[in-house]
């Protein structure tokens, strides 16, 4: 449902506003309500209310006498802030999820299917330069795992 990659900066009142493309989708939209949590690799996860259902039902499976289970949520949900977007599609970032993520003043906000990504410029650059190159050993070892599990089920 997101897809792509835009550059913002945020205004004095710690604002972004999201990309055109992703305000028009949410025009379509009959909820309008977001989360905005900590994500992994110091960005943040921006959720339309209904992925994040499907999310906080997916991390309710573990049980609660799961170590790593337990830490998880209580990173993740002890994170949350509700979002109901302005008439012109801002997000407020948090100064606790600032900090978090590392970001100052200029943002990269990635489209990631499911989930909106907002990065800090410089911690966005970096990781994707890391990443970008073992983008091929990456792609093989995951479609070469999915198939591996295809054919185990066979």
């Amino acid at each position: 449902m997101w897809y792509g990659e835009y550059a913002h900066t945020l205004d004095e009142k710690s604002r972004f506003v999201l990309p055109a493309k992703f305000r028009d989708k949410i025009k379509q939209l009959t909820e309008r309500r977001f989360y905005l949590t900590r994500g992994l690799e110091r960005c943040l996860f921006f959720y339309h209310q209904e992925a994040w259902l499907k999310l906080e039902a997916q991390l309710k499976v573990p049980s609660f006498t799961d170590r790593d289970s337990r830490s998880f949520n209580r990173i993740i949900f002890s994170g949350v802030q509700e979002i109901v977007l302005d008439g012109q599609g801002r997000v407020v970032i948090p100064d606790y999820l600032k900090s978090f993520a590392a970001i100052k003043k200029d943002v990269i906000i990635v489209g990631v299917s499911e989930r909106i990504e907002i990065w800090d410029k410089i911690s966005w650059n970096r990781f994707f330069a890391e990443n970008s190159k073992k983008f091929e050993d990456i792609s093989e070892r995951l479609f070469r795992g999915e198939q591996a599990h295809k054919a185990d089920k066979k």
